[in-house]
């Protein structure tokens, strides 16, 4: 064969073989191959999914539309005390404020101090939700809007068993943060969270929802209630009280406190679910104090080392460990070792969401509580007492009379004489353990267990949380000399 020949058979050979293999290809081929194209159209806002109520998050859009509808309804807060006559009293606003004041602000100094916050507008004539870390104590409180303009505001009213304060400015047509609900957001959902870090007014950040239903044991109170949504969205001091909202620009948490070494962000925020800031604020804003409805039970978390020896088949739901005398648990016919698993059909999975479902209602409100007895699941409907055993409205009282003492709030005037940021003052007392103890007429009570006393709603629920155990007492007489006494309770 010459190499004519053997180049035509070597040029027919793979002109056959290419024939071969395209035809192998269309045999197997079922579609032609899609040419890709971006699942977002760019030109379409981001405002126009929101009118289908079931709102699913296209992929791939940013924050904007959130940011830009939220920024102009948070606040920013600032605080002024006029004296801290104290140092390293360990009361809950100093520990949350340790994460979200201004740090110059906690040494113990006499004279005016500050500290700023954050604050979200919830209604058009002036209403602003925060933290009640961010008001505690303060003598004058001064609001910012988005657009620079300056208020000085009211406080209406603060939950120390919540985190929670409300402040109202005098102004109209303000816009504000819409509710959402925090009991459908999910983990690994994305939020924003908006506030003025470090006097950095009308920041946002984004993170997800990384947890729900977490208890970081940072409200000291008897009947503080924890039970946040965590997330990874950048919050750190100044953010306090500011607005954790999802991509709709839905208000669902107020953002409330770090995990931290440091002070600063280390990777983790907390903020209260705005189920239950929506019912305190209600309470605050109508009667100026929380009506706080208890079953009336202590509770343990099913995995608990110290109920090991209980050997509970599932570790689901929650552990009751006693139940109160005349409560409303009592009365529903709750047992100790029982299990409760849900709440008005709800699930609980630990003691922060229990409480957390049964602070949302009012004494008198009737709820459903499912539980587990030896194997059988029941059901049994119960009226909601109050911490007093009843079902009666608290009111903001001016005026308290307890165990031979009669007290009231201290009047701005007095508090200036005192050289006091707040107090309550003893105005008479009969045989009983204040006498006995010592105190007399006209005693300013500034502290309890080194917890500041605001005011007579405030200091009942110290005595309460107190019971049993003794009491450290703190205050001035009009003379400004201070005097420390011991009580049992």
């Amino acid at each position: 064969m010459n190499r004519k020949q053997m180049f035509i058979g070597l040029l027919f050979a793979s002109l056959f073989g290419g024939m071969v293999a395209l035809g192998g290809y269309k045999l197997f081929e079922k579609e032609p191959p899609a040419t890709f194209q971006s699942p977002i159209d760019n030109s379409f806002r981001f405002s126009n999914y929101l009118k289908d109520s079931s709102f699913i998050v296209p992929e791939g859009l940013n924050f904007v539309y959130a940011a830009e509808l939220v920024t102009p309804r948070v606040v920013h807060i600032k605080s002024t005390s006029t004296a801290r006559t104290s140092q390293g009293s360990g009361s809950p606003e100093d520990l949350l404020r340790e994460f979200f004041g201004n740090p110059r602000d906690f040494h113990g100094q006499q004279g005016p101090q500050q500290s700023a916050g954050s604050g979200v507008i919830i209604s058009a004539d002036g209403y602003i939700v925060t933290n009640n870390h961010v008001v505690a104590n303060s003598s004058e409180l001064e609001v910012t809007l988005y657009d620079n303009r300056s208020y000085s505001a009211t406080l209406i009213g603060t939950d120390p068993n919540t985190d929670i304060a409300v402040i109202k400015i005098e102004e109209e047509n303000l816009p504000f943060v819409q509710y959402g609900n925090s009991d459908v957001v999910k983990v690994g959902e994305w939020v924003l969270a908006v506030g003025n870090p470090f006097d950095l007014t009308s920041t946002v950040t984004a993170g997800i929802v990384s947890a729900k239903g977490r208890n970081i044991g940072i409200l000291r109170e008897r009947y503080g209630i924890e039970s946040f949504i965590q997330t990874d969205a950048a919050v750190n001091p100044g953010n306090s009280g500011g607005a954790l909202v999802n991509l709709k620009g839905e208000l669902i948490g107020i953002n409330t406190a770090i995990a931290t070494p440091t002070g600063s962000y280390a990777g983790y925020s907390f903020a209260v679910p705005v189920s239950l800031v929506h019912k305190v604020v209600e309470d605050l804003v109508e009667y100026g104090v929380v009506q706080r409805a208890v079953l009336g039970i202590e509770i343990m978390n099913v995995n608990d080392p110290r109920l090991k020896e209980e050997n509970i088949p599932d570790l689901k739901g929650v552990y009751v460990n006693s139940v109160y005398e005349k409560s409303a648990a009592e009365e529903a016919g709750l047992k100790k070792g029982d299990i409760i698993l849900e709440i008005n059909n709800t699930r609980v999975e630990n003691v922060a969401e229990l409480q957390d479902l049964v602070a949302r209602n009012r004494p008198g409100d009737k709820i459903e509580v499912t539980f587990k007895r030896e194997g059988k699941t029941k059901t049994v409907s119960t009226k909601l007492k109050n911490l007093e055993n009843n079902v009666q409205i608290v009111k903001k009282d001016d005026a308290y009379e307890i165990e031979g003492a009669s007290l009231r709030n201290a009047t701005e005037d007095e508090l200036k004489k005192y050289s006091a940021n707040s107090g309550v003052i003893i105005e008479s007392i009969d045989n009983g353990k204040w006498s006995d103890a010592g105190i007399k007429n006209g005693f300013l009570i500034t502290s309890i267990n080194n917890r500041p006393v605001k005011d007579v709603n405030e200091m009942r629920a110290l005595l309460r949380n107190s019971a049993g155990d003794g009491i450290l007492i703190k205050g001035k007489y009009p003379d400004g000399k201070e005097a420390y006494y011991g009580m049992g309770w």
